[in-house]
């Protein structure tokens, strides 16, 4: 039995927002965010659009692109409509599918990969044989919108990705479009890390509240970032995780014909890419339209990369991400149909 992720799809809000659109608001430009970040624009959402949503509406795509039934949903967000539950039990409410299990994933920037190894490995078991998985945000509305919070508002935008996880026989017999074979994955964590990337208030830490209007008006509310350990960091774990899962499949970075990495920042990404020997041409990156989605941003690249006919079959692609927790890994796939 081997696994394939296919028929990808995305859903991106019609709002666009430019770095000169944040100039307005708060104390950057357009040259600081470009040349710290990559970034040129973004798009948020309006009132109501929801992360489920958004996940619902790439899911629709997948499922638009290859009818039938889902035996099961794998949701990755670190913004899920409500505290609780998360997301999954309202993508399969507003998909209308039968009462299938949906699984929460919460590992930020890694949640995609994270959801794909999980797929593959109940599809594996013969648990399912065939499951949607989506990685879906909504950073906007939870974002710092002044001066005080500009290093981690300028780079957030909305999004979702999804495809559809399948157990097949053979991949090479397959017809599903936008497929994928899901060669293998290495995923790690170290919790030593949690506080130099997160979101600390509200939570059940903190005592006798969760919140008071003194944490709100402080910005304790916001995510913070120490910026310079978390690039260190991704730029070290990202080519370490990507090296030796390579090695393990008996491949090099030469074997390599596209890399998608999560997309936090165009320097780490160039970074990782120059450490692994790849050339700019081998790097796919959507940072400078769509921003940090978070566990969106995979999908969205592999949609992208799909529907700019990027992908040809026969070819390897590598994937690798980095996040709070902190969080990293990489996943490797091969392109079986375009």
């Amino acid at each position: 039995m081997k696994s394939i992720a296919h028929s990808f799809s995305m859903s991106i809000p019609t709002r666009k927002v430019t770095n000169e659109d944040l100039s307005r608001v708060m104390d950057t430009s357009n040259e600081w965010i470009v040349q710290r970040t990559g970034i040129e624009s973004r798009y948020w959402v309006e009132s109501p659009t929801t992360t489920s949503d958004l996940a619902t509406q790439a899911a629709r795509g997948s499922l638009d692109r290859s009818p039938g039934a889902v035996e099961a949903i794998i949701a990755a967000t670190l913004s899920p409509d409500y505290s609780f539950p998360g997301i999954g039990v309202s993508v399969q409410h507003k998909l209308g599918l039968p009462p299938v299990p949906a699984f929460d994933v919460r590992n930020q920037c890694c949640g995609f990969l994270y959801g794909l190894e999980m797929a593959d490995a109940l599809v594996q078991v013969g648990k399912y044989r065939r499951i949607l998985v989506v990685g879906a945000e909504v950073h906007s509305t939870g974002l710092d919108m002044s001066t005080r919070g500009r290093d981690i508002a300028v780079l957030f935008g909305d999004g979702a990705g999804s495809c559809i996880v399948e157990g097949v026989e053979d991949s090479r017999s397959e017809t599903r479009p936008q497929a994928l074979e899901i060669i293998g994955s290495e995923l790690h964590s170290d919790g030593a890390h949690v506080e130099e990337l997160w979101c600390e208030h509200p939570g059940s830490a903190h005592f006798p509240t969760r919140i008071t209007q003194e944490l709100v008006a402080e910005g304790k509310v916001f995510p913070l970032m120490n910026g310079r350990k978390v690039f260190e960091h991704a730029v070290k774990r990202m080519t370490e995780v990507s090296m030796s899962l390579l090695s393990r499949h008996g491949l090099s970075a030469a074997d390599v014909n596209l890399f998608v990495p999560h997309q936090a920042n165009l320097r780490i990404n160039s970074l990782v890419a120059s450490q692994l020997g790849l050339r700019e041409d081998q790097v796919w990156n959507t940072i400078q339209n769509f921003g940090n989605t978070t566990a969106a941003t995979i999908p969205i690249g592999l949609s992208c990369a799909f529907e700019a006919g990027r992908l040809e079959p026969g070819q390897i692609v590598l994937s690798a991400a980095f996040g709070s927790g902190f969080t990293w890994g990489a996943t490797l796939l091969k392109v079986v149909r375009g």
